[in-house]
């Protein structure tokens, strides 16, 4: 039996990956800090999956859920790091105290869920962990900067433990979707005060990324490619999970950086 562990499992992407994965007969443990989600979860899964309410910055929480995963069903396959939020703002205003946090969730939070399994694959010589990074973690937006960092840091995190990890028989992988028709933007989409500089360009890109949403992949489709990559027992180390993000990763390796820049400007209106 194949036992994935999904952070950030109680809503879109991670719940349905969840949810596809437990039809296949997949054993699913995963925790999230929506305790709602969770408890609407339990009931779409198997009585068997292990769900925790726990937030992915508790390290002895997650230490604590590790064990009990592995109590309950003796070894880990995949941990899938789905869990992080998003970012929004001119750098210039942006509160660094608030970006601190987005980086604890995006990057450390990752980094704690792979740490914690880490030791039993390596025992096991046998695991996959699969992040999820994003379009942003190669191509940077501008008013996206604390996020686009924070991509960043996850794509470095796993492209460097990945050369120490697989003499363990331990696979990683990236996933880089660049939007998912979720309410993960909009819950971060504010304009900037009144008086900024930033604002009327600001106000620009979000009207294009509401716009651009609306033709995005729905959280079910994107589950459908999680999933597949999860099944893969040699998952490529960088996926996209449609046609939009393939494309703009093949574009940003060929192209020189002016022409990059000036696609970018003009497809989000803020030249």
């Amino acid at each position: 039996m194949q036992v994935v562990v999904i952070t950030g499992i109680a809503q879109g992407m991670g719940r349905e990956t969840a949810k596809l994965l437990a039809g296949d007969g997949y054993a699913i443990a995963g925790f999230d800090i929506d305790d709602e989600g969770i408890k609407s979860l339990r009931s779409e899964l198997p009585a068997e999956s292990l769900l925790a309410t726990l937030n992915v910055t508790d390290l002895d929480g997650i230490a604590t859920f590790r064990d009990q995963v592995l109590e309950q069903f003796g070894h880990v396959d995949t941990v899938l790091s789905n869990v992080g939020i998003g970012f929004f703002g001119p750098f210039e205003e942006v509160d660094l105290a608030k970006a601190a946090k987005c980086l604890e969730i995006n990057v450390i939070g990752t980094a704690a869920v792979f740490q914690a399994f880490v030791p039993h694959m390596r025992k096991r010589r046998s695991g996959k962990l699969i992040a999820l990074s994003s379009l942003v973690g190669q191509i940077p937006f501008p008013f996206e900067s604390i996020y686009s960092a924070s991509k960043f840091a996850v794509e470095g995190l796993v492209l460097s433990m990945r050369l120490e990890l697989a003499p363990f028989g331990i696979k990683t992988a990236l996933i880089q979707p660049a939007q998912v028709s979720t309410n993960f933007a909009a819950k971060i989409h504010t304009l900037p005060p009144e008086g900024s500089p930033y604002r009327e360009r600001a106000g620009r890109f979000i009207a294009k990324d509401d716009e651009l949403i609306k033709t995005a992949p729905t959280p079910m489709q994107a589950a459908k490619a999680i999933a597949k990559i999860i099944k893969n027992p040699n998952p490529n180390l960088h996926n996209q999970i449609d046609a939009k993000s393939k494309f703009f990763m093949q574009l940003n390796k060929v192209l020189p950086t002016r022409v990059r820049d000036r696609i970018l400007l003009n497809t989000m209106d803020i030249k």
